[in-house]
């Protein structure tokens, strides 16, 4: 087994997963990249075990056959009742003497925070929000779709604007720009032919989330409709962060408002502008920040935490991903 205080961090989301082993002192050992981790297409053990090579890699680079606490924030760990699930599959492969799953959202927030407070909204294909206290205590949501109230993320904005796109340019809708900047990403004339040539898979499916950006750049170009979807995005973004500040008794205090995920990293004027005006009104003593370091240095972190490390090691591990 590892060292006394070494932590395996494990960052998992849908299309890549990091792994580092962390010593006592905060430096990284050894570290390895995998593939992506969907329990929901593949089942719990064959996501787990799909974990095995990026770990073993980085066990093999550290000169470890296993480590004190495993740290992991995996993707498509929803609910409280997954998180159990997933942390009992990983205790069985037996990488670690004791093992915490979280939420990846928390490792975007750990990582843009300088100790175990502050909320993060996360908005990359999809939107999520959660928040912690030193004392343990967190805020979340279930973030599974509409299904549990959301709105927002790479992929909802992509079909909003297909639908504002289609009615504006059949007639059931009020004119957009959108009606002809999307087909256009794609070399198209008409909604028409987008629509097509999404239903026939001629354009996969997976391509979708490149319309995105282009909804930003038709709403930056004056578009209403599409200015409209960015605005609704960021008075989403300052919904769930002002209620998990306000579950965590926070809303009144200097805490880091965390915000990551590609579509909030790209930090787009209009919706920059519209975070901070509204942030500014429900809790203003909040402090935004843009989180640009990877998510298993969060996940480390957290480790690290667990396992009571100094401050001065949660600085070296800082700057090994800075």
């Amino acid at each position: 087994m590892g060292l006394t205080g070494q932590v395996l961090a494990i960052d998992a989301g849908n299309s890549k997963t990091d792994v580092a082993v962390v010593d006592a002192g905060g430096a990284v050992l050894g570290a390895a990249r995998g593939g992506g981790f969907q329990p929901p297409a593949v089942g719990v053990d064959v996501a787990v075990d799909g974990l095995g090579t990026a770990v073993r890699t980085a066990f093999e680079r550290a000169g470890v056959d296993g480590v004190a606490h495993v740290s992991a924030c995996l993707a498509n760990a929803d609910l409280p009742v997954e998180e159990r699930e997933l942390a009992e599959a990983l205790r069985a492969r037996g990488w670690g003497r004791t093992v915490e799953v979280r939420n990846d959202t928390f490792a975007i927030l750990r990582a843009g925070v300088d100790g175990p407070l502050g909320v993060a909204v996360v908005c990359g294909a999809g939107i999520n929000c959660v928040g912690m206290r030193p004392d343990g205590a967190t805020a979340r949501f279930p973030a599974i779709g509409r299904i549990s109230g959301d709105w927002g993320g790479g992929s909802g904005l992509a079909e909003e604007a297909l639908w504002y796109a289609a009615r504006a340019e059949d007639g059931r809708g009020e004119p957009t720009e959108l009606a002809r900047t999307l087909p256009g990403h794609f070399g198209l004339g008409s909604m028409y032919a987008l629509i097509e040539a999404l239903h026939l898979g001629h354009i996969p499916f997976g391509r979708r989330h490149e319309l995105t950006p282009v909804l930003f750049a038709t709403g930056a170009a004056g578009d209403r409709i599409a200015r409209g979807l960015v605005e609704r995005l960021g008075d989403e973004v300052v919904a769930m962060a002002s209620v998990a500040l306000t579950r965590l008794g926070l809303l009144e205090e200097e805490v880091p408002v965390v915000l990551g995920g590609s579509v909030l990293a790209a930090r787009h004027p209009a919706l920059d502008d519209r975070i901070a005006e509204l942030l500014a009104a429900r809790a203003p003593k909040a402090e935004i920040r843009v989180v640009s370091a990877p998510p298993v240095l969060g996940a480390a972190l957290l480790g690290l935490d667990r396992t009571g490390a100094a401050p001065r090691t949660h600085d070296r591990l800082r700057a090994h991903y800075a």
